[in-house]
């Protein structure tokens, strides 16, 4: 997995974790058009829209939930293991 892979991952799961990309960005210590850049490249690269974006909330699209579910947990173990 290349560097940038496990940050917009771990962008992707920030996100939907703090339920909005300014919580996440503060949560990463990163700039929130950073957090979106990243979960757009993510988004690229899978070929389908992992969240549904308004002015006031972010949810995780079906696609999201299933991606979510799958690298939340490895995420957090790996999170845990440097704690």
């Amino acid at each position: 997995m290349r560097h940038s892979d496990f940050a917009e991952l771990a962008a992707f799961a920030a996100i939907v974790e703090e339920g909005s990309f300014r919580g996440a960005a503060a949560r990463l210590g990163l700039r929130p058009s950073t957090v979106s850049h990243s979960l757009r490249a993510l988004e690229e690269k899978l070929g389908v829209q992992l969240l549904h974006r308004t002015t006031r909330s972010v949810a995780p699209t079906e696609a999201g939930q299933a991606l979510f579910a799958r690298v939340g947990p490895a995420l957090a173990g790996m999170e845990n293991a440097i704690e």
